[in-house]
Parts: structure tokens; C-alpha cells; sequence
């Protein structure tokens, strides 16, 4: 499994952890884990310390996320992307519409 969902005690955060690659063939997965969540004012916390590599999916994917977070007035932060997947965010301008704690 690439992506594990966990849901804080009072239910105001989601942390989604990203582990390998994060691709295009992970597109139905990735949706799956919030989906559902729809918890207004919330947080998605995307944890991406064990993701080794992002490809031009995986962008739209989050792009695809904060949508799902706006609509229910949520946030999405990106936590601890590796220095290549910074340097794509960079590249990018992701970290331009993301928060990325370090």
C-alpha cells in the first residue's frame, strides 16, 4: 500500500502518508484515502518523508486534494517532501499553493 490514512482523536485532522512512488497508477488509491473525508475547517496533512518520487500525476492528484479540502473550507499542508520532490514542487510553483512544513 503507498498511501495510509489516520484521522487525529477530535477529528479535525487528516494525515495521508505517502510511501514510494507516487504515480499515475496510484490515481483511484490516492483519491480513495479522503474521499470521504469532508470534515469542515479541517486539515489534510500530506506526509511525504517516505515518497522517493512524484511524476506530473501526482501534481494533479494534489491539485485534485486541495479542491476536495476548499470545498469543505479545509487546508492541505505538504509535510517533509524529500529535496528532489521539493525541487519539483519548486519547479513547479506548488510551494507557491501549498504550505510545506519541513
Amino acid at each position: 500500500m503507498a498511501f495510509t490514512a489516520i484521522r487525529s482523536e477530535d477529528g479535525r485532522t487528516l494525515e495521508i502518508s505517502v510511501s514510494g512512488s507516487f504515480q499515475f497508477s496510484l490515481h483511484r488509491e490516492f483519491r480513495d484515502t479522503y474521499r470521504e473525508y469532508t470534515v469542515p475547517d479541517s486539515l489534510i496533512r500530506l506526509n511525504l518523508t517516505q515518497a522517493e518520487y512524484m511524476d506530473s500525476a501526482a501534481l494533479g492528484m494534489l491539485l485534485l486534494l486541495n479542491e476536495h479540502a476548499k470545498q469543505h473550507r479545509g487546508t492541505v499542508v505538504l509535510h517533509r517532501p524529500s529535496p528532489v520532490i521539493r525541487r519539483i514542487l519548486e519547479i513547479t510553483s506548488f510551494d507557491k499553493l501549498f504550505r510545506i512544513e519541513d
